[in-house]
């Protein structure tokens, strides 16, 4: 079992015709991803990479009964296309773009809650490297050969850390049951609590790496939610330890403003609730590695 995307989830490509949007569709589809189409207003009857193209979401989802979507879209027209999937009917929806103006994400959360929480699309993203199910599906533009297969649940806000921890743990030959990145924006689709929730009652997953960073208070929500909800173990790293205060480094959501926003601090907070912490982003899979030979 896996959490929001599985071998049966029909994925469309909002932004299909674009550059990066067609190589990773070509990735996707080499992985065994289900694409069913694509979106993109006016190009309609077109293909890319052997997909049909649709001019909205509406017209894909009748004709392909696509349930998840990407968003290759550039950032002034990107949330437009989140509601546009929202409203389309589609039910996971991952946006890989950077640069949505935070006012825009305003809108696209008010936009989700108009819905009834049964009905309203999970979103993860903006500013994110997407969702791995290893051996099942891909909706993003992570590398696919780097993941096992296996029970750790990973979430994070980096792509790339969340690519060293899953490069490390296959070195271990321990796998990984989906992979989700939320985005380093200061305004997301989903928080970790939301994964962690589905990481705690999805069978297969029996660990959970959570990988942090400076900015903002979600590892320390994470955190309390961590030590009331989460009966699986928790491993996690936060980056950032020599970030100075007031600077963004790297994402935009990167920054330290207040108490408990500096990644000592969040440390600090995780440990308490009982997280175990790696001391640097080398020894992430070393221990995660350590922490399940425990459990065991």
């Amino acid at each position: 079992m896996s959490i929001l995307l599985d071998r049966d989830s029909r994925v469309i490509v909002q932004g299909i015709t674009g550059r990066m949007a067609r190589f990773h569709t070509r990735e996707m589809l080499d992985y065994g991803t289900n694409v069913v189409g694509g979106v993109v207003p006016g190009k309609g009857g077109e293909t890319v990479e052997g997909v049909p193209v649709f001019d909205t979401v509406k017209q894909a989802v009748e004709a392909t009964g696509a349930d998840a979507s990407l968003v290759f879209v550039p950032p002034p027209f990107a949330a437009d296309s989140i509601m546009e999937a929202a409203d389309g009917g589609i039910r996971y929806c991952v946006c890989i773009t950077d640069g949505i103006p935070a006012q825009d994400m305003i809108l696209v959360k008010r936009y989700m809650y108009r819905y009834p929480k049964d009905k309203r699309m999970i979103l993860t993203g903006p500013n994110c490297a997407g969702t791995i199910s290893p051996g099942k599906a891909i909706l993003g533009i992570m590398p696919g050969h780097i993941y096992l297969p296996g029970n750790v649940g990973i979430v994070g806000r980096s792509g790339t850390l969340g690519y060293e921890a899953a490069a490390q743990l296959k070195e271990r030959g321990i796998g990984v049951s989906t992979s989700v990145g939320i985005g380093g924006d200061p305004i997301n689709g989903s928080s970790f609590k939301d994964i962690l929730e589905l990481f705690e009652k999805d069978d297969d997953t029996h660990v959970i790496a959570l990988i942090g960073e400076i900015g903002g208070p979600q590892e320390a929500e994470a955190a309390e939610y961590i030590r009331d909800h989460v009966t699986k173990p928790v491993i996690a790293y936060v980056a950032g330890m020599t970030a100075p205060k007031g600077r963004t480094m790297g994402h935009a959501g990167a920054i330290i403003s207040a108490f408990g926003e500096s990644a000592s601090e969040k440390v600090e907070i995780l440990t308490a609730a009982g997280v175990t912490v790696a001391e640097n982003p080398t020894v992430i899979g070393e221990t995660i590695a350590n922490v399940m030979r425990r459990a065991a």
